[in-house]
């Protein structure tokens, strides 16, 4: 296997972990350019899309939310436009920068507004060596 393929293999896996899959069209939220590169490839990588931007016309499968402690926004009113999005059945990656970085967002107050919002927490995990990943999904419609 050539160098090439084997980091496009890594950078499946990661998405793949992160629950994405091929063919999904994935809305991202909250870009800047602190955000994660390498997952963004990944995700494309997966599902055979470019990420599409907050102005995206159409309904979507997935959405990637970069959220950071001095955002100004409410996270759950964020969280209930995001969804409104993702067709029944979808999911939002909330990233979050780890513990010790700047911007860093409690993983209790990722889970208090996405309860707030309507949504269900199904797992946290490691999205690269900066940002940590709450994977939440919206109830089927």
């Amino acid at each position: 296997m050539s160098a090439t393929a084997g980091q496009a293999q890594s950078e499946r896996s990661l998405a793949e972990r992160l629950g994405f899959k091929p063919g999904q069209v994935v809305q991202e939220f909250g870009y800047d350019d602190d955000v994660d590169e390498q997952l963004r490839r990944s995700i494309a990588a997966v599902t055979g899309n470019e990420l599409v931007d907050e102005d995206y016309p159409d309904v979507v499968d997935a959405a990637l939310l970069w959220w950071r402690a001095d955002e100004e926004d409410d996270l759950t009113d964020v969280l209930v436009d995001v969804s409104a999005t993702i067709e029944g059945g979808g999911s939002i990656l909330v990233l979050t920068p780890k513990a010790g970085r700047e911007g860093h967002v409690s993983p209790n107050d990722v889970s208090e507004a996405a309860t707030t919002a309507g949504l269900s927490q199904t797992s946290a995990v490691s999205a690269g060596p900066d940002w940590s990943g709450t994977r939440l999904v919206l109830p089927k419609r």
